[in-house]
């Protein structure tokens, strides 16, 4: 900034480019009136130059942006906007006795404003989904959220340009907005913060958290992680009721290992493959808990859709992929077609058996598809017992998109696949979670003693693996651990590296000479996830196992819906997880073809509707990215709502797509319902505040006072943008205008 007489401007030019601008208007008004079109007397034309010249100075003067110092005796009478939290949150009763709204209220009524009359106006303001002029009478705890930060940035940008001393702001802190980031701008006000309500010992119980893991079969179970908490209740054990769609489920009795501490609890569901399930975990409410808003959270089971495509490429006919293939027949979430080379004609090229629908069985009659379009159709790719050298390069890197662009799962299988090296140095290497090959020693072999390892070529399951829904074969870590260790040892394995940084180990093998050697291990790759099994004759956990025993088709089920649900389609739509009546989200759509190339012309049409309501339209714009579009989803009602997006390209359908989301699983204003100090400190130091607890609020005063005197000395004022200078420029060009005609110009 630069200041002159008082005057300040905002955007000032550099003196080179004022001189720059000066130079150029001086040379425009020279040019204009050096050789007029009609005899002008020197009067005449020195009032025209200087009518010219006074316009452009104001202008860029204007430019610059001028605010004017004001002494403190011609500030308007200072500003201390009063902000009470209106949300829910302030109904709790742990203020003194008194419910927190209440509490704030005789604050504002006793202890500050009758001290601030006089001095300062003091408008007051209601804060909830937004800051409302209120009268305090009316201040009532209805408002759903408290955007706190949101409110203070509205008032902000009402009183900008006017003699502000401070911001008072009452409340617990449960600020349930966007984050926004410090303001210390000139524009900043400070805020002086208040907390109401009680830091600790407040008796609640809270479901904090429920989430559902990958399910593991169509037909068969998906976890619910639920964290609860107990706080105020010491030890004293309480239960956990699981809903399913309303109705009972299961209870779990729940016993803290101290006071507050975090409680996690694990449900096995079984929920309806036909349509969405919503689970609900609740605890009864307690005798002397404060709050029971906060005694259930929501999560949704979708259905699980369309069957996932899985393409098999084995190398010869043999027990593993037999087997493998008969696993995955029993799972009718899954759609498999196959590929299987049997050998050579007469010509010496290898001929193969194909299973598939009519309308695929071209794209395989080579042994692997040839275009983008024919692989990409399916979801999970899986090689077993295919030497490298089978693919050419160029197969090898579609294989690589398939994973990292596409999305597609790829599980690599059998020691032909895994020996000689045969996939390093191809761009399908660094897609494995593994080194190919052990010249790094294979895992940290001291991390496991000779108990642990099982005899050689036996699979153990890692802790890792334990509870991932590939190796999950019973209900408990130690349940599936049992179940492994009881399985049949593999007939051979392959010496693997080590797991590549972010990869996974799921199981380990042990190889006759006391090497612990990667079994399967997983990884995300670019968009997609890939899975090695270094293991032969998978197929003896079947014949070699009890009849009643159903591991081998478990695990090998397990694994290809893991690695094809993830799977998007051409047309995906993405939206938050977790929403409340009110919110305002975006709902990402990506539209791509068949060979999964965004599509930038495409046109895209999405609706939202709600089970047992009515539907409405989503209008979707395009983003940044091309192929990407967003639209705007503002829920007022709770319940499961479907969003369905379509997208075109002229008269070409790309596809559809649906995403099935819950609004109203969780009630954010009761989230940790404790005053929230953190914030309300943070909030007020980087505003260049102060905060204070409600017995000490009449501190405030003195500080306002101080904050007053502080910016009463630097207060300013625009002047750019008034309507007079608006007015004085067009004026002085009316007025020169006005003179050229009279005087014979143009």
């Amino acid at each position: 900034m630069i200041d002159v007489c008082g005057v300040t401007f905002a955007s000032a030019l550099s003196w080179w480019v004022m001189a720059v601008v000066l130079l150029a208007s001086a040379g425009a008004l020279v040019l204009s009136y050096r050789r007029p079109p009609v005899p002008l007397s020197r009067p005449r034309l020195a009032t025209l130059v200087v009518l010219r010249a006074a316009a452009l100075a104001a202008l860029l003067v204007f430019v610059m942006r001028p605010v004017a110092r004001l002494p403190p005796s011609a500030a308007s009478e200072a500003v201390v906007p009063v902000l009470i939290d209106a949300s829910r949150s302030m109904r709790t009763p742990d203020a003194d006795g008194l419910t927190r709204i209440a509490r704030a209220k005789a604050i504002a009524q006793f202890d500050l404003l009758p001290a601030l009359a006089g001095k300062y106006r003091t408008p007051l303001f209601a804060v909830g989904d937004t800051a409302v002029d209120a009268s305090l009478a009316a201040v009532d705890a209805t408002a759903n959220k408290s955007d706190l930060t949101g409110a203070l940035a509205r008032v902000r940008e009402r009183f900008r340009g006017q003699r502000v001393a401070g911001v008072v702001l009452l409340s617990d802190g449960a600020d349930t907005g966007q984050p926004a980031a410090g303001d210390r701008g000139e524009t900043s006000l400070p805020v002086f913060a208040i907390g109401v309500g009680a830091a600790a010992g407040l008796r609640d119980r809270e479901v904090v958290s429920i989430a559902a893991g990958d399910q593991r079969l169509a037909d068969a179970s998906v976890d619910l992680q639920v964290s609860a908490s107990s706080a105020g209740f010491g030890r004293a054990p309480y239960e956990i009721r699981l809903l399913a769609n309303g109705a009972g489920v299961e209870t779990k009795r729940v016993s803290p290992a101290a006071d507050a501490s975090p409680d996690q609890v694990r449900f096995t569901v079984f929920p309806d493959p036909s349509r969405a399930t919503v689970y609900t975990a609740e605890i009864p409410g307690a005798a002397g808990e404060v709050i029971t808003e906060n005694n259930a959270r929501s999560v949704l089971v979708s259905a699980p859709g369309r069957k996932r495509r899985v393409l098999v490429v084995a190398g010869a006919p043999g027990f593993e992929p037999s087997f493998m293939a008969r696993a995955w027949a029993l799972d009718s979430g899954l759609d498999v077609d196959s590929v299987v080379r049997k050998g050579k004609n007469a010509d010496g090229r290898d001929t193969f058996v194909i299973q598939a629908s009519a309308d695929r069985t071209n794209a395989l009659s080579t042994g692997f598809p040839q275009r983008r379009e024919d692989l990409y159709f399916y979801d999970a790719l899986v090689i077993a017992n295919v030497e490298g050298d089978f693919f050419t390069p160029a197969q090898l890197a579609m294989m690589a998109d398939f994973v990292s662009e596409r999305g597609g799962g790829l599980l690599v299988a059998g020691s032909r696949s895994l020996a000689q090296r045969g996939l390093s140095g191809t761009p399908l290497e660094p897609v494995l979670p593994v080194e190919l090959d052990d010249r790094r020693g294979g895992l940290a072999r001291a991390a496991f003693a000779p108990a642990e390892r099982g005899a050689p070529n036996q699979l153990v399951v890692t802790p890792e693996g334990e509870t991932h829904p590939i190796m999950r074969l019973g209900a408990s870590g130690d349940d599936t651990r049992a179940k492994w260790a009881a399985l049949p040892a593999l007939a051979a394995s392959a010496p693997l590296g080590q797991a590549r940084p972010g990869a996974s180990v799921l199981a380990v093998v042990s190889s006759p000479d006391g090497g612990v050697f990667p079994g399967v291990a997983i990884q995300r790759y670019g968009q997609g996830r890939s899975m090695i099994f270094g293991g032969e004759a998978s197929w003896r956990w079947r014949m070699l196992a009890p009849s009643a025993d159903r591991s081998h088709e478990m695990f090998w089920r397990q694994a290809a819906r893991w690695l094809a649900t993830a799977s998007p389609d051409p047309v995906s739509v993405s939206a938050p997880g977790t929403l409340e009546p009110g919110d305002t989200a975006s709902v990402d759509i990506v539209a791509r073809d068949a060979a999964f190339a965004f599509v930038a012309d495409a046109r895209v049409t999405a609706t939202a509707s709600l089970d047992g309501g009515g539907e409405q339209t989503l209008p979707a714009r395009r983003a940044d990215a091309p192929g990407h579009f967003a639209a705007v989803f503002a829920p007022t009602r709770p319940g499961v709502y479907r969003i369905h997006a379509e997208a075109t390209r002229g008269s070409t359908s790309l596809g559809t797509s649906d995403r099935t989301i819950y609004v109203g699983g969780s009630d954010r204003e009761y989230a940790d319902p404790r005053l929230n100090e953190g914030f309300l400190r943070r909030l007020a130091r980087e505003s260049g505040g102060r905060y204070v607890r409600a017995n000490d609020a009449s501190r405030v005063v003195s500080w306002l006072d101080d904050s007053a005197r502080q910016n009463a000395e630097s207060l300013q004022r625009d002047v750019w943008n008034r309507s007079w200078t608006l007015a004085m420029v067009v004026l002085l060009l009316c007025a020169e205008w006005t003179l050229r005609r009279r005087w014979g110009l143009r």
